[in-house]
């Protein structure tokens, strides 16, 4: 059976609306799929389904399908994505309503059962912080997807799902795979893994993007073979470029170690390889899957309460005293109805003897939260402002006074599977209930492999660590995933030697008080670090100043660490 090609066209909600038809006239395509989700994108829905509840699903992939529907008809291109969001079924029936519009006859079915909001004090879904959830959305897999292509539906529309089962469903369609075909569902799981984040795969966010011209990536394609291994590359004539580098970092994109659990399978990343196999195309094989666990994820989001903030611009001489200053006063002013929270950040960006006034000025940052948006607001903002003509010399801020903004609280929940309901809603509207998996293995950590024989050091000499690996780093709730990579033997046997969690703490002083776990991944020359509670409540609490965490993989390459010479 020849290979299936799918194709990526979105790997977040606001990706390049053009991509869609980009990927439809580029080439030759069997199905194309789309990633809208993520966990901050989750709560953006929950808010619009506050607002009105026929809402709460990617409203960009209809206008994407306005323009493109027919064209994906006339090309025989299947259509699947996760852009349901909260509401499957009603992206489905717009759906419906777009090609009686347009006059494209279409088969529409949708997946749902993920949202488990209804029943989150059942379950104990959020309630540990005394807040009902916003969202509640467990991790469905690819079977239902399997259900509604296999009833002939065109255009399979999902909620919740993880972002790898849009690929690894018409997968298993197409090839007819069991649920206990393990190895060939871990290779479509990490065929889309590398895929469904889009431009990431093809040079975009790289860390050696100096060494390959960029332009305009094209998106990926993974050509899936029937024993679950694939190829990875792109239409020809786009830009960015596909190599063992680049599908390298998104492998190590947000994982944690070396089991990768999903509702289907628990692919082994520890057993995936990757080759070469021409100009922009990449090969993975070897992936080896067990059963997944007994217990889904489910997202869940609240409302946190009100954030605001204020940016000093402090410039030229006595910068820290200037902070100082500002700093008490502000706290002063504010002792009377203080926020629940206040946070200052510093950062130096000021030059000595510098050549303009931006280079001499530094940014002294205070950011507060409090339930209650007054608070938080103008009283906050305000109050900042108001320090003007009676503070540090050359007062100034970024921005005028604010209202203050809600923000999010993300939190991960485990529920038995069972517990959720996965239901194909096929083309003629018929449902189907999609059992859970019945062979489940805990998921378990994994001792890291055996090392090789420390190799000599020999001379050294002291250079940026990104001068010989690359990083590429994200956020999963309140941790940050840090993976790193080698680009030969040699180096990995050294990096696997000195990178130790010890030394990472060092190059990194913000994670020296916090939990951090290294995985090992011999086979892709790899670690990944997982640093736990950097992002406090995760990425819509806007704990930090990078708060996704992903230049946190940027930073590590550029700090100073002895290398030996035979490396560089």
């Amino acid at each position: 059976m020849t290979a299936l090609r799918v194709g990526n066209a979105s790997g977040f909600y606001g990706d390049r609306f053009s991509a869609v038809r980009e990927m439809l006239t580029g080439g030759p395509l069997d199905v194309l799929t789309g990633d809208y989700l993520a966990e901050l994108t989750m709560l953006i829905l929950g808010r619009d389904r506050m607002k009105d509840p026929n809402r709460g699903y990617a409203k960009t992939f209809l206008r994407q399908m306005e323009e493109n529907l027919g064209l994906a008809k006339e090309k025989d291109v299947k259509i699947v994505t996760n852009a349901g969001g909260l509401n499957p079924a009603g992206l489905a029936d717009a759906l419906r309503e777009l090609a009686a519009k347009l006059g494209v006859d279409v088969s529409v079915a949708h997946v749902e059962g993920d949202d488990l909001i209804a029943r989150a004090e059942e379950l104990n879904l959020g309630l540990e912080h005394g807040k009902a959830p916003l969202t509640a959305n467990a991790y469905l897999g690819a079977w239902g997807i399997v259900d509604c292509l296999d009833a002939g539906a065109d255009i399979v529309v999902t909620g919740r799902v993880t972002d790898a089962s849009v690929i690894v469903g018409p997968a298993a369609a197409h090839f007819g795979w069991a649920r206990d075909d393990y190895d060939a569902l871990a290779g479509a799981v990490a065929a889309g893994h590398v895929i469904e984040c889009g431009a990431q795969a093809t040079g975009g966010n790289y860390a050696f993007f100096t060494e390959h011209t960029l332009g305009v990536p094209g998106f990926p394609i993974a050509e899936i073979e029937a024993d679950g291994s694939s190829v990875i590359t792109k239409h020809k004539g786009t830009g960015g470029v596909v190599t063992v580098g680049t599908v390298t970092a998104q492998l190590l994109y947000e994982i944690t170690g070396a089991r990768y659990a999903g509702p289907d399978v628990t692919t082994r990343f520890d057993t995936v390889s990757l080759t070469q196999d021409g100009p922009d195309r990449v090969r993975i094989s070897g992936a080896k899957g067990e059963q997944p666990p007994p217990t889904l994820k489910v997202c869940l989001n609240s409302l946190g309460g009100f954030r605001n903030e204020t940016t000093f611009v402090l410039t030229g001489l006595d910068i820290d005293a200037k902070a100082d200053l500002v700093r008490e006063q502000l706290e002063a002013a504010l002792k009377a109805s203080p926020p629940a929270e206040i946070k200052w950040t510093l950062a130096r960006t000021d030059h000595p003897d510098a050549d303009t006034e931006q280079r001499a000025s530094a940014l002294l940052h205070c950011a507060v939260k409090d339930s209650d948006a007054n608070i938080a607001g103008r009283a906050f903002s305000g109050a900042a402002i108001e320090l003007a003509l009676a503070s540090y010399p050359g007062f100034h801020v970024t921005a005028p006074p604010s209202n203050a903004s809600p923000y999010g609280v993300y939190t991960a929940s485990y529920v038995d599977a069972a517990e959720v309901p996965h239901v194909a809603v096929l083309p003629d509207g018929s449902r189907v209930d999609i059992a859970p998996a019945t062979e489940t293995l805990p998921l378990s950590d994994v001792d890291d492999p055996a090392l090789g024989d420390k190799p000599a050091t020999g001379s050294v000499r002291r250079v940026p660590l990104g001068t010989v690996i690359g990083a590429r780093s994200g956020d999963k709730g309140g941790n940050a995933n840090v993976g790193v990579w080698a680009r030969s033997e040699d180096a990995w046997q050294w990096l696997s030697h000195r990178l130790t969690v010890a030394e990472f703490k060092l190059l990194l002083p913000e994670t020296a008080d916090l939990p951090v776990t290294r995985h090992l991944l011999p086979n892709l020359h790899a670690l990944n670090f997982v640093v736990e509670g950097i992002l406090g409540e995760g990425v819509a609490s806007q704990a930090r100043f990078d708060p996704q965490a992903k230049a946190l993989g940027e930073w590590l390459r550029s700090r100073e660490i002895d290398v030996p010479e035979n490396l560089l």
